[in-house]
Protein backbone atom coordinates (compact mmCIF):
# COMPACT_ATOMS: atom_id res chain seq x y z
CA UNK A 1 0.00 0.00 0.00
CA UNK A 2 0.67 3.42 -1.02
CA UNK A 3 0.81 6.52 1.39
CA UNK A 4 -1.25 9.38 -1.29
CA UNK A 5 0.31 12.83 -0.84
CA UNK A 6 0.09 16.13 -2.42
CA UNK A 7 2.54 16.34 -5.76
CA UNK A 8 2.98 12.76 -6.06
CA UNK A 9 3.18 11.33 -9.72
CA UNK A 10 0.70 10.47 -10.72
CA UNK A 11 1.90 7.17 -12.10
CA UNK A 12 2.54 6.04 -8.43
CA UNK A 13 -1.15 5.91 -7.80
CA UNK A 14 -1.60 2.11 -8.87
CA UNK A 15 -4.98 0.39 -8.75
CA UNK A 16 -6.81 3.77 -9.13
CA UNK A 17 -9.49 4.31 -12.27
CA UNK A 18 -9.07 7.85 -13.27
CA UNK A 19 -12.15 9.57 -14.60
CA UNK A 20 -13.23 12.33 -16.38
CA UNK A 21 -16.38 14.37 -17.41
CA UNK A 22 -18.39 13.99 -20.34
CA UNK A 23 -18.33 17.46 -20.83
CA UNK A 24 -14.54 17.05 -21.69
CA UNK A 25 -13.58 17.88 -24.93
CA UNK A 26 -11.36 15.88 -27.75
CA UNK A 27 -8.52 17.62 -27.06
CA UNK A 28 -7.22 16.33 -24.08
CA UNK A 29 -8.22 19.84 -22.10
CA UNK A 30 -9.87 18.25 -18.73
CA UNK A 31 -8.96 17.13 -15.41
CA UNK A 32 -9.36 13.38 -14.29
CA UNK A 33 -10.37 11.97 -11.02
CA UNK A 34 -9.61 8.92 -8.81
CA UNK A 35 -11.25 7.77 -5.85
CA UNK A 36 -8.62 6.80 -3.33
CA UNK A 37 -8.35 3.29 -1.54
CA UNK A 38 -8.09 5.61 1.96
CA UNK A 39 -11.23 7.67 1.04
CA UNK A 40 -9.24 10.55 -0.72
CA UNK A 41 -9.50 11.82 -3.92
CA UNK A 42 -6.67 12.26 -6.80
CA UNK A 43 -6.77 15.13 -8.97
CA UNK A 44 -4.52 14.94 -12.16
CA UNK A 45 -4.14 16.66 -15.78
CA UNK A 46 -5.26 14.91 -18.65
CA UNK A 47 -2.92 16.39 -20.82
CA UNK A 48 0.14 15.35 -18.68
CA UNK A 49 -1.47 11.70 -17.27
CA UNK A 50 2.03 11.29 -15.54
CA UNK A 51 2.33 15.31 -14.10
CA UNK A 52 1.98 15.32 -9.92
CA UNK A 53 -1.68 14.57 -8.57
CA UNK A 54 -3.63 16.73 -5.75
CA UNK A 55 -4.85 14.97 -3.02
CA UNK A 56 -8.64 15.90 -1.41
CA UNK A 57 -10.53 14.86 1.14
CA UNK A 58 -13.86 14.08 0.48
CA UNK A 59 -15.05 17.39 2.42
CA UNK A 60 -12.69 19.23 0.50
CA UNK A 61 -14.37 17.69 -2.98
CA UNK A 62 -17.85 18.22 -1.75
CA UNK A 63 -16.97 22.21 -1.07
CA UNK A 64 -15.36 22.84 -4.48
CA UNK A 65 -18.27 20.73 -6.33
CA UNK A 66 -21.12 22.88 -4.05
CA UNK A 67 -19.57 25.73 -4.89
CA UNK A 68 -19.51 24.97 -8.51
CA UNK A 69 -22.95 24.14 -8.67
CA UNK A 70 -23.78 27.23 -7.08
CA UNK A 71 -21.65 29.30 -9.49
CA UNK A 72 -19.46 30.73 -7.01
CA UNK A 73 -16.52 30.18 -9.79
CA UNK A 74 -18.56 31.10 -12.91
CA UNK A 75 -16.41 34.65 -12.90
CA UNK A 76 -13.00 32.29 -13.74
CA UNK A 77 -14.74 31.09 -16.87
CA UNK A 78 -16.61 34.02 -18.34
Amino acid sequence: MYEARNGMPAADLHDVVWRKSRHSNSQGTCLEIAGLPDGGIAVRNSRHPDSPALIYTRAEIDAFIRGAKDGEFDDLIS
